[in-house]
């Protein structure tokens, strides 16, 4: 081939939706030196048999803005690349059958208004008023998109496609990536019709995203965490009273979505299309009888229709003029679920300069965000929205074939269930145990998964309720508010142990540790001895990530983050460290106890040879209960008390000493609970890079007078010269039975002011508490708002800056 193209700056692999959007918006970022590989046609995928729908509604932020976005640049597209597309947005109404469900849909409008979208609320008369052939005798209410709707996946792709290539990107049909290889710090993408050096490759391969990753493993990768289902619709013969309707309506009608049924109803030209999500659904290419092929271009599952048919009943009872319509058509075909359902979008874990767009369950909907978001990420390094929610490195070494297949299915089975804070999803469960785990069931453990580690979220007593059924609610009530209670309670005035396997732990050490380290995060060191929090922010003085930062000696340091933070803050430390330093990381090796409680140092004194009247941010190594321990004063309770960390081994002997001794288990929710108490950050909630340093309260941990010229310095500077246009607060809210979930909206006068970014019960201060960021004028204590939670608006106040527990901090340093 004269014309193939042997360098450029991006090659992406794979031309679907998501691939194609990718390309179309690096060539608009200006990143025209960009090639799409496609081994077939573009849309050979599950693009050409995908439904199409472009729905806007989530209850994830980051992916509410993605739809979001994809439906305001589907509007423009066909006229901005002059290419003509069917995109009828007809709008959508999702029935409700419960106040639960009614109070899903008030919290998703709350965010939709927030980011400017019009979604209503219907009563049932309102629903037959849009819907003439609807029976509505058993539902509450709806949720109206008047922006949801569908679009031909093809046209759309082609009209990418078209778009990228007038900018002058490049695209390769009939040319299948084979592999990858590094040379001088480049790619080298190989084809069968050459090879193309190149400085990133975008793994947008969709249902082939995992075996195109496996490319990758000789360069740090790993399995990509993911599966296939197989999905069915049905479209049947026109139905001339719906087309009738039409013609006299002059437009389709609204797509319907029942989901508490679990499927959809489209209009599609007269007749309709469904399209369930069964129950028990059917994963593919999932064991040697059935292998994936090497091509499924333009191919479908056989027909499956035993597994759907109760899915078909239940909507022709809810539309019987579906019933009046023959099948004309099954279109079964494949379709990537990671083990939550989100995407995959964002940097290839442990590879450089390389990332993944894939497994989009819905890349039709979501591929106009995500081919703005894959730019952003390789363009810029950041992006517009925390996408911390899709970040491929919010999954690490526990996901495995059985576990996806099995979370898959799960997630397959309940795509529109409601996500209940008490909730917990059972598949796929005990992957990774702490030492002490059978312990912790054996005390009443209600356990909750975080980041693959097994954690009690609260200890159940006999005779309390710990069904699935008993979570099914947004309310604070239930089984665990008691015992939550008296978890709390126990730490306030006794003393808890907390069990919290999983804490990523990085050993950084050689000479000039100290030199690299302050110019890695915005604030100060620790002496020897002692620790402190530490920020590292990212080019915009964005919120990257908070370690705890302990110093053994002048140049050895352990930072110690969050266990769902183990990929993402391992790789931050690893990319930015220099030659000469070593970093080991101890995170699986060692477990960590929380004692926490005025009485703590009376449970824990005569277990110990430590020195236990050392200051609060002290450590030291000591033996607790004839064990090695490593003693850290800090407690995320705002009580006097220790981080016990020792090897696994010791833990159980540890554990059981502080229990005989009258410690009392608490689980996450107290946990919760008590550091939202204390205004303490929880990190991709309160701390996300959707909030700069200062915009989150964390002035105190950035020093503009330090030589060093750290990420975000300058960005900081000017902010901090203009001043920040949101504040962090602490509210006191009048709620009613539920407390702000995170992402509930703020109000004043009728504006949008805010948002939480956390809440929920304090129990010390017998009150509902949320941590919210608030337009900047509106920060002052005795400021009143209004948070809106699931739908009806709760008056709040604005605290005196610092914590609502213990301000001075007095019983943490007695």
């Amino acid at each position: 081939m004269a014309d193939f193209p042997t360098t450029a700056r991006v090659v992406i692999i794979g031309g679907g939706a998501v691939g194609a959007s990718c390309l179309y918006h690096l060539a608009k970022a200006g990143w025209s030196d960009s090639v799409l590989l496609e081994k077939n046609e573009l849309t050979a995928g599950s693009t050409w048999h995908a439904a199409g729908n472009v729905p806007t509604f989530s209850t994830s932020w980051s992916v509410m803005n993605m739809q979001r976005y994809s439906t305001e640049l589907y509007a423009r597209l066909g006229d901005e690349v002059d290419y003509p597309m069917n995109y009828h947005q007809t709008g959508s109404i999702r029935l409700g059958h419960s106040r639960e469900r009614m109070q899903e849909f008030e919290r998703a409008r709350g965010m939709g208004r927030y980011q400017g979208m019009d979604l209503e609320i219907l009563a049932t008369d309102e629903i037959k008023a849009r819907y003439p052939f609807i029976e509505t005798h058993d539902l509450q209410g709806a949720l109206y998109d008047p922006n949801d709707g569908d679009i031909d996946p093809a046209q759309l792709t082609q009209a990418l496609a078209k778009g990228a290539r007038d900018m002058g990107a490049t695209i390769l049909r009939f040319c299948p990536a084979t592999g990858v290889s590094r040379e001088n710090g480049e790619w080298i993408v190989h084809t069968d019709k050459g090879d193309i050096r190149c400085e990133y490759v975008v793994n947008a391969a969709g249902y082939y995203a995992q075996r195109v990753g496996e490319w990758f493993k000789p360069f740090g990768g790993r399995t990509v965490p993911m599966m296939v289902m197989s999905h069915q619709y049905l479209l049947t013969d026109e139905i001339p009273e719906l087309e009738a309707w039409s013609r006299e309506a002059g437009h389709k009608l609204p797509l319907l979505r029942d989901v508490d049924s679990s499927y959809y109803l489209r209009q599609e030209k007269y007749g309709l299309n469904l399209g369930p999500y069964e129950r028990h659904g059917r994963a593919h290419w999932v064991d040697p009888s059935d292998p994936m092929p090497d091509d499924f271009s333009f191919q479908l599952y056989p027909d499956d229709l035993d597994r759907i048919e109760w899915y078909v009943e239940d909507a022709m009872a809810r539309v019987p003029l579906l019933g009046t319509g023959g099948v004309n058509k099954v279109i079964n075909g494949p379709i990537p679920y990671a083990p939550d359902g989100l995407p995959l979008i964002g940097p290839m874990p442990g590879v450089p300069n390389a990332f993944e767009a894939c497994v989009f369950t819905f890349g039709i909907a979501q591929g106009g965000g995500a081919g703005k978001v894959l730019a952003e990420w390789v363009t810029e390094g950041a992006t517009e929205w925390d996408m911390w929610a899709c970040d491929p490195r919010r999954y690490t070494d526990y996901t495995d074939t059985e576990y996806c297949i099995a979370k898959g299915l799960e997630v397959y089975g309940h795509e529109y269930a409601m996500h209940f804070p008490w909730h917990e999803w059972p598949a796929g469960r005990d992957r990774k145990l702490s030492p002490v785990h059978d312990r912790i069931k054996d005390l009443g453990g209600v356990m909750g998964a975080y980041n693959g580690w097994e954690r009690a979220n609260w200890f159940a007593k006999p005779g309390d309720d710990t069904s699935e059924e008993a979570t099914q609610t947004w309310n604070r009530a239930g089984p665990w508010e008691p015992r939550i209670a008296e978890e709390c309670a126990a730490v306030r005035d006794a003393c808890g142990v907390l069990d919290l396997p999983g804490f990523t732990r990085l050993w950084i050490e050689g000479a000039g540790a100290d030199d690299w380290l302050r110019g890695f995060v915005t604030g100060g060191l620790p002496k020897v001895g002692r620790i402190n929090l530490v920020y590292v922010a990212d080019a915009r003085g964005r919120v990257l990530t908070e370690f705890s930062c302990i110093r053994l000696a002048p140049d050895s340091f352990v930072l110690i983050t969050a266990a769902t933070a183990q990929w993402h803050d391992g790789e931050l430390v690893r990319n930015a460290l220099p030659g000469g330093l070593s970093l080991r990381e101890t995170t699986a090796e060692r477990d960590a106890l929380l004692l926490a409680g005025p009485t703590s140092r009376a449970v824990l004194g005569p277990l110990t040879d430590a020195d236990l009247s050392l200051p609060w941010l002290s450590h030291q190594h000591c033996t607790v209960a004839g064990q090695k321990a490593f003693l850290i004063r800090v407690s995320f309770t705002g009580e006097l008390g220790w981080e016990i960390h020792a090897e696994n081994a010791a833990i159980p002997a540890i554990y059981d000493a502080l229990l005989a001794a009258g410690a009392k288990p608490f689980g996450m929710y107290a946990l919760n609970s008590l550091r939202i108490e204390k205004g303490y950050r929880a990190w991709k909630g309160d701390l996300s890079t959707d909030y700069s340093m200062l915009e989150a309260g964390l002035e105190r941990f950035v020093k503009f007078d330090k030589p060093q010229d750290f990420p975000g310095k300058a960005a900081l500077r000017a902010e901090q010269q203009r001043g920040p246009s949101k504040r962090f607060v602490t509210l006191i809210v009048e709620a009613g039975e539920a407390d702000a979930p995170y992402m509930s909206t703020l109000w004043h006068d009728g504006q949008i002011v805010g948002e939480t970014t956390s809440g929920a019960w304090g129990y010390r201060v017998g009150a509902s508490v949320a941590l919210a960021m608030v337009r900047a004028d509106l920060a002052q204590p005795g400021t009143t708002l209004e948070v809106e939670i699931y739908g009806t608006r709760h008056r709040a106040t604005v605290q005196p800056d610092g914590s609502l527990w213990d301000p001075s901090n007095e019983r943490l340093r007695a």
